[in-house]
């Protein structure tokens, strides 16, 4: 993987994204109830604080619970919850051992089709159906991971020109674009919840 992601906003840890598989995968496990940059940031943070220049599934596997959330919970802390998003980034990095070799690639790598790479991303500790199918656009959009079917298999979030998820921001312009939509998608939500009541 090498691209040039803006999910950070932040010239460093956008660079981290941009190389590293876990990285990435370990910001969108992070991208729920806290804003988008600070989600994906993290990655970058974890490594400062490991004394790396990037993530290992091995490594993060392997260490011991209570000091990795320790490390999640320093000022700034990684998330909202640090204790326990930092059990859930252990599961994931367990479940790359066990099922990847430690190597986050080859989850995509050999993938034969859209729908084979949504599977086994929703096979992850953490990620869902939505989750899986903005991760897969990301891939598609951005990384060039376009196995068949990809953009089909990411429902909506695949379509091109569109302004969901992270996997539309390439720059200020579109972050600005997509949180107008999601502006908009929660003002719709709210009018229907309040018409039903």
């Amino acid at each position: 993987m090498d691209a040039t992601l803006h999910l950070a906003q932040e010239p460093d840890a956008d660079a981290l994204l941009g190389r590293s598989p876990l990285a990435a995968l370990t910001g969108m496990l992070l991208d729920q109830q806290i804003p988008m940059e600070w989600a994906f940031k993290g990655p970058w943070t974890i490594s400062q604080r490991l004394g790396a220049d990037d993530l290992d599934a091995h490594e993060i596997a392997a260490y011991a619970p209570e000091a990795f959330a320790a490390l999640l919970s320093q000022k700034p802390a990684v998330h909202r919850y640090p204790g326990s998003m930092a059990k859930r980034i252990q599961q994931l990095c367990q479940y790359l051992v066990e099922h990847y070799d430690g190597d986050p690639e080859a989850i995509w790598k050999d993938a034969g089709s859209g729908q084979e790479l949504r599977k086994r991303l929703e096979e992850l500790p953490g990620f869902g159906k939505q989750k899986a199918q903005i991760f897969l656009a990301l891939l598609g959009k951005q990384l060039g991971v376009r196995p068949q079917g990809w953009r089909e298999a990411a429902g909506a979030y695949g379509e091109a020109e569109s302004f969901r998820s992270v996997a539309d921001i390439t720059g200020p312009a579109s972050l600005a674009k997509v949180r107008a939509f999601k502006q908009e998608m929660k003002a719709a939500a709210k009018a229907a919840g309040s018409g039903k009541a």
